[in-house]
């Protein structure tokens, strides 16, 4: 019998391309124009308690995964606008843990529903306008180095199937 997945990657761990054509970049913005519905369709009626719920022993609940999907990806959307507007740039890194237990991860999951819905809908919109040397424009992150656009587009179609398959791997199991 197969190991089950290892729940903290419940799709696996994000292996980029040796090399990321058109058609690759294609799927990765198609699934970041889809990502807003499939985070809405999986947190759709579920219960405060519900919410509540880590995704696995130890990990964050439900509630803190939404509002974590709004803060790395306005993160990553305003990585995307410097790059696109500055030479390589330097971004930060931030404590993703720590942002997870500020006390607005109380606040309702509708309002990071709706700042990841106009994030994305942005994000889709420029990088759909994206020219070929664009893609390979990038910034220098402070702890994962030089990182190109292309890489990060797919990697963040990865992050948004990732954190939803938390979400709907955890009704499954609870029959939710």
């Amino acid at each position: 019998m197969p190991e089950p997945p290892d729940p903290r990657y419940p799709i696996g761990t994000f292996t980029p391309p040796q090399t990321i054509t058109p058609e690759d970049r294609r799927n990765a913005i198609l699934t970041l124009a889809e990502m807003p519905e499939l985070l809405r369709e999986a947190v759709r009626h579920l219960s405060a308690a519900q919410l509540s719920t880590p995704y696995r022993e130890g990990g964050w609940t439900l509630r803190q995964v939404v509002h974590h999907v709004a803060d790395s990806h306005m993160t990553a959307f305003h990585r995307l606008r410097k790059a696109l507007t500055e030479d390589w740039p330097e971004v930060h890194g931030y404590d993703e843990k720590a942002f997870a237990e500020l006390p607005d991860v109380a606040a309702p999951i509708e309002w990071s529903l709706e700042l990841i819905e106009s994030v994305h809908a942005r994000w889709v919109m420029l990088l759909q306008t994206m020219t070929e040397d664009q893609w390979h424009r990038g910034f220098r992150h402070s702890e994962r180095g030089p990182m190109a656009l292309d890489a990060v587009t797919l990697e963040y179609a990865w992050h948004s199937l990732h954190h939803v398959a938390h979400i709907t791997r955890l009704r499954i199991q609870r029959g939710w």
